[in-house]
């Protein structure tokens, strides 16, 4: 429990627009920022992709500390499941004439900063 609320504690919440549907990725406050500026740059990325099938991304609209969801079928998700599903889409593009691994550094490099982060707060 004590460790539960220091996790609780320490999330700031990235909200994305995909068209009307918003999605509330809960974040440490330590890397909100940067997941907020690593969907800013893959938005303005992703119409150099030469592949038919290119990832579709939500804009990244608002940060906040707390949130109050209000309606029953909001959820919040975790900022790892998020970046997680971002980098399998991202990895999986046949790309050959953008240099896509630049975007999957930036991508696996907050993955890797996550990861740590709940491996060192889950002890």
């Amino acid at each position: 429990m004590k460790g539960e609320l220091a996790i609780m504690s320490n999330m700031r919440y990235v909200i994305l627009q995909l068209n009307d549907q918003l999605q509330y990725v809960e974040m440490p406050s330590d890397y909100a920022y940067q997941l907020s500026a690593l969907n800013l740059r893959l938005n303005k990325e992703v119409s150099k992709l030469t592949v038919p099938d290119k990832p579709v991304l939500p804009i990244a609209v608002a940060e906040c500390d707390n949130l109050d969801l209000l309606q029953e079928s909001a959820q919040t998700i975790s900022g790892l499941d998020y970046i997680n599903e971002l980098e399998s889409s991202f990895a999986s593009l046949d790309e050959t004439e953008y240099p896509l691994i630049s975007l999957l550094t930036e991508i696996r490099a907050l993955q890797a900063q996550l990861e740590q982060w709940y491996e060192e707060e889950a002890v």
